[in-house]
């Protein structure tokens, strides 16, 4: 039997994602390799980071799960992080892809990582444009980020460049979000 207040938080979140219009890929569906290890992160959080991967755009499913799996593989055995590093993938598809997830501290911006999510966009947007897609879906999740309580309804929004020595997230993704109302100069 569900408890009452499980119930409530089920129904809530159930609503946000109907609101919004977001599905998630799980990371399940991508194929991700397990975490070796996770560290919880608090509702309220002030910030979001947008990020770009700076490696291959994809534009199908199929395409964006194979580089999902490349760059978690590439997190793990390589920079040996415990995870992919972002809480929230968007693919040139438009799906939104389950990295760390929600409550889970990712490993995107040094300094960043226990007051903020991550949203990393597929691909190097120093060469690609953001789809109308892609951005429809970013907003979306920022959206639903606010009404589960993962950020605060006047978060301030960053590009990884704003708090970190870096091009990220590319010079299209990053003329993109200086115009969403949440990001700060």
């Amino acid at each position: 039997m569900v408890s009452k207040a499980a119930f409530s938080l089920l129904a809530v979140l159930f609503c946000a994602q109907a609101v919004f219009g977001i599905t998630i890929i799980s990371k399940s569906e991508w194929g991700a390799a397990p975490a070796n290890g996770k560290t919880t992160l608090g509702n309220g959080l002030a910030y979001a980071v947008i990020h770009h991967t700076a490696g291959n755009y994809c534009s199908t499913k199929a395409a964006c799960m194979q580089e999902l799996r490349n760059i978690q593989s590439y997190h793990q055995k390589t920079l040996g992080w415990a995870d992919i590093g972002y809480n929230f993938l968007i693919g040139g598809d438009g799906n939104i892809y389950e990295g760390r997830g929600w409550n889970v501290m990712g490993a995107h911006a040094t300094n960043w990582n226990s007051k903020s999510i991550g949203i990393s966009f597929l691909g190097n947007y120093n060469n690609s444009k953001p789809t109308a897609a892609q951005i429809s879906a970013a907003k979306s999740l920022l959206a639903a980020a606010v009404s589960r309580g993962q950020i605060v309804s006047g978060y301030t929004l960053y590009g990884h460049r704003q708090v970190g020595s870096t091009e990220c997230p590319g010079t299209n993704l990053w003329n993109e979000i200086k115009q969403w109302p949440n990001w700060k100069a």
